[in-house]
């Protein structure tokens, strides 16, 4: 039966339809925010996985019909996700997995299909808010509900999932999701914002929350499903106690190794001594297989557990590091010779390589997605080898990881990159992690930045980012924030807090965990320990380069802008794109170079002519040429041109590139002449004056008005 619940949420209605769409479905919901309408399924498998994880999967499925769009290329059909819709799924994800109890181990499946947008109503926070009720409606076990806004800053006051107009004018794009008691999952895009306003920001956005959290439990409790009790990965209690007192010790050790490889083989090496202790103890027990299971995991769980008693009690972390200090840091740019510019950030185990490439404008990349932005002209990318680990892996596509900690660092970047006008380049930096022991996605942002100021891009300030943790207690009662945590922390804590920003302010903000929630206080604290170490890393980035550099590479490629008529664009691009084509290669040939080598000229709508060459010499060829084409002859005004063609009614003369006028016969002389060639040849340069066009717009010349007037001679009459 067809049930239908509203709620003027931030003055749009907020529409939720159930009971009459995808009833097969564990759970659906269809929910309008305005015209954007999400269709939410959830479907739980019905039988435990033999997987030691909880198996939960979120899908993002970005329908470009929603938009009146026809998909692009060959197939005319959506394919594989675009990044935007792989980073919507990360971001619901996110705060819905710490709501689940880990230790379930039926698949579910949470699945949104975006059907219609107004870009004024985001999909992304309509489709949180349909995951978190789809699950809360249903017989599936989910401690929610929770929900999500978007909070924007204009002046000195907060808006809530503000327009798209009012996302322009923001110095703020946070989104922010929580449950009715605290918070649980912050991303954020910043304007050199301060801490203190960062914070307030999300205070004020889990008000709003707290909102919608209340409408979706009052649904829930109208026409929510019982929740089904399921069967749970349980491990022996007797056998928990055995295997902690064998391995503790040899455990401990092992962990508080300082260097990751060499920790790494000794926690192996007491797992690996484990259970091949066990497996010697229940070699005759008819459960072995099981028995060995889950000393597996009670080892696995027992390395967490040593770690968190040691960070919250002894208040020793594995490295032997103090609760806010960095691990060892280096910078060093110019580092690969032919690249525009290029850099290695070094913080403890964790290395990025970054390189900067600049292009053309038109070298931006196309997005083919649901939003208003068509193309970028700044871009991050992230990759990260096995070989950074010390492992074999995959290597291909990017993963769901890698476009995440891509999207975080160009985030960050993106907010001190010069506008198009002041460099008129688009940007691609690469983020190649050669080593990692945690927080590389921020490495990639140290890096990234130095590589930028090596290529000489006037960035507003430089960025540095760092990975804050937290470790609760196992009661709950203590925690410790941990400043640049490392793979083990960050594995085996509740917090993932990344905070990129520069001197004067935050301008990315990333937060997970995987409790039910944190406080004010936690968040403040974890803010304030961030604003220390990023200038700690400033500083050494400032020691390495201070400023970006004036000059850019000699293999970028150099850059004159200059204005034309738009009117004239037309003729600059001529029938067919003749005009340019001839322009591009008989300037790019100026010197001996390959055709690849051809110079890349962008005309934009409102006029603006860019040239880009790696040779100033080509480049003023290019413009001199293009000023030629779009040059107005001035009625009255006396040129030289070159002879081209010789008629018998007359000659043509070139008085530029692309600008050529007729003398007629009467026009050559005050004289009489037979004909013209008698008076001239090809390639002869001669005076002319631009006189009119004809009704064909075609432009007549004088040589006779451009010359002299013959002085008449006079005589009297003899008597």
């Amino acid at each position: 039966m067809k049930k239908v619940f509203e709620l003027d949420f931030l003055g749009r209605k907020l529409v939720v339809e159930t009971g009459h769409i995808a009833k097969q479905a564990n759970a659906a919901v269809l929910v309008r925010y305005g015209d954007t309408a999400v269709l939410t399924t959830v479907v739980m498998g019905k039988t435990m996985v033999t997987q030691d994880f909880f198996p939960l999967q979120v899908l993002y499925q970005e329908k470009l019909y929603s938009v009146g769009k026809i998909p692009g290329g060959f197939i005319k059909r959506e394919g594989r996700p675009t990044d935007e819709a792989t980073l919507a799924a990360r971001l619901i994800d996110r705060p819905l997995r710490p709501m689940f109890d880990e230790n379930l181990r039926n698949e579910i499946q949470v699945v949104n299909m975006v059907l219609s947008v107004d870009v004024d109503n985001s999909p992304v926070m309509t489709a949180l808010f349909g995951s978190s009720l789809a699950l809360g409606i249903s017989e599936i076990p989910f401690d929610g509900p929770v929900g999500g806004v978007v909070v924007g800053k204009i002046g000195k006051n907060f808006i809530f999932n503000p327009t798209a107009d009012e996302l322009e004018k923001s110095e703020l794009n946070l989104t922010v999701a929580g449950t009715k008691d605290a918070i649980c999952m912050v991303e954020a895009g910043a304007n050199q914002l301060s801490e203190s306003k960062m914070l307030d920001a999300m205070m004020a956005g889990h008000e709003e929350i707290k909102k919608l959290c209340e409408f979706q439990q009052k649904i829930i409790d109208e026409i929510g499903k019982e929740k089904v009790v399921l069967e749970k990965a349980t491990l022996d209690e007797d056998l928990v106690k055995e295997v902690e007192t064998f391995a503790y010790e040899e455990m401990l050790k092992g962990i508080t190794i300082k260097d990751k490889l060499a920790s790494q083989d000794a926690v192996l090496k007491v797992k690996a001594d484990t259970i091949s202790h066990f497996e010697e103890v229940y070699a005759t027990d008819e459960e072995l297989e099981n028995k060995i299971k889950q000393v597996t995991k009670i080892v696995d769980r027992l390395e967490g557990k040593i770690v968190r008693k040691l960070i919250t009690e002894d208040k020793i972390r594995p490295d032997g590091r103090k609760t806010d200090e960095i691990r060892p840091l280096d910078a060093v740019v110019d580092v690969l010779a032919r690249t525009h510019g290029s850099a290695i950030f070094t913080r403890g185990q964790t290395q990025s390589l970054a390189t900067t490439t600049l292009g053309a404008i038109g070298e931006h990349q196309i997005l083919d997605g649901l939003g208003i932005e068509d193309s970028k002209r700044f871009m991050l990318h992230y990759n990260f080898p096995a070989f950074s680990v010390g492992e074999i892996g995959r290597y291909g596509a990017p993963g769901r990881r890698e476009i995440g900690h891509g999207a975080l660092g160009e985030r960050a970047l993106a907010q001190v990159i010069p506008s198009e006008e002041e460099f008129p380049y688009t940007i691609r930096v690469v983020s190649e992690i050669l080593e990692s022991n945690g927080s590389s996605s921020q490495a990639t942002i140290c890096a990234g930045c130095l590589s930028l100021m090596a290529a000489g891009v006037p960035i507003k300030a430089p960025v540095a980012g760092i990975a804050m943790g937290l470790i609760t207690s196992e009661d709950n009662k203590n925690y410790t924030i941990l400043t640049d945590i490392q793979g083990l922390e960050d594995h085996m804590g509740d917090m993932d807090f990344k905070v990129a920003g520069t001197s004067n302010g935050i301008t990315a903000l990333q937060m997970d965990i995987k409790i039910k929630g944190v406080t004010k206080n936690i968040l403040k604290e974890a803010l304030a320990q961030a604003k220390k170490a990023r200038l700690q890393i400033l500083d050494v980035m400032n020691d390495c380069i201070s400023k970006p550099r004036t000059e850019l590479s000699p293999y970028a490629p150099k850059i004159a802008t200059f204005q034309i008529n738009p009117d004239k664009i037309k003729d600059v691009i001529g029938r067919g794109g003749e005009m340019i084509t001839k322009i591009i290669l008989d300037a790019s040939h100026v010197k001996t170079v390959n055709d690849k080598d051809a110079v890349k000229v962008d005309l934009e709508d409102d006029g603006r002519v860019i040239i880009y060459h790696t040779d100033q010499e080509i480049i003023e060829t290019t413009k001199k040429m293009i000023l030629d084409v779009v040059r107005e002859v001035e009625m009255g005004k006396i040129y030289e041109g070159v002879v081209t063609k010789v008629e018998d009614f007359g000659c043509f003369v070139s008085l530029w590139s692309g600008c050529e006028g007729l003398v007629h016969v009467s026009q050559m002389a005050h004289e009489h002449i037979n004909k013209p060639s008698d008076l001239v040849k090809v390639g002869d340069k001669i005076l002319v004056k631009a006189m009119d066009y004809d009704s064909r717009g075609r432009l007549n010349l004088s040589r006779k008005e451009a010359l002299p007037k013959p002085i008449k001679s006079s005589s009297k009459k003899k008597n």
